[in-house]
């Protein structure tokens, strides 16, 4: 955890409730949306041949997020998949409170210029709650990786967890934060 992140993101928060208030004119600032947690998740075919791949999605992800990852487990067995029940599949992070703040940072301001042909995120990926969901192919475009000592590519899915009552809410709402959306 970060200090520096803190009264800046503090400001920013402010601000964005201030604005989502005059917008949509509120009662109060408790009925503005905000943003709850973000989840990092990963699963693959390959860790379930091979432990060393899940060894390394963890550690990656890790590195990336500053917290310690979940491994994941299948629930059930599916023939078609080849999946036994219990069978370790892949890892997830929720992040939260400044680590959340300071990884949405790090995501906006660093990662996401590194994108290549970046021309912004799309805004279909909202579910009917304003959830919104990302994935990456490969999430080398993070600073704290070392792509010297990376020996596997691991994709990720990223979501964002907001609290509003319409997806044009939350839209309007990661917009305001510095989500670069597509135009």
């Amino acid at each position: 955890m970060s200090a520096e992140y803190t009264p800046r993101f503090i400001g920013i928060k402010k601000e964005v409730v201030k604005e989502m208030v005059k917008k949509y004119k509120y009662a109060n600032d408790m009925q503005a949306p905000r943003l709850e947690k973000i989840v990092i998740s990963c699963s693959h075919n390959a860790a379930k041949e091979d432990a060393k791949y899940l060894d390394e999605a963890v550690a990656q992800i890790e590195r990336i997020t500053g917290q310690k990852a979940k491994r994941t487990r299948t629930r059930k067995a599916i023939s078609n998949f080849k999946t036994k029940e219990g069978q370790p599949i892949g890892c997830a992070v929720t992040l939260r409170r400044y680590r959340m703040w300071e990884f949405m940072d790090r995501f906006i301001n660093i990662a996401v210029p590194r994108m290549r042909d970046f021309r912004g995120l799309s805004k279909k990926s909202f579910d009917k709650a304003g959830n919104y969901s990302i994935g990456l192919k490969d999430i080398a475009i993070f600073p704290e990786m070392q792509i010297r000592k990376v020996t596997k590519t691991v994709g990720v899915g990223i979501t964002f967890c907001i609290k509003a009552s319409s997806v044009d809410e939350a839209v309007t709402y990661l917009g305001m934060l510095g989500v670069p959306f597509k135009k």
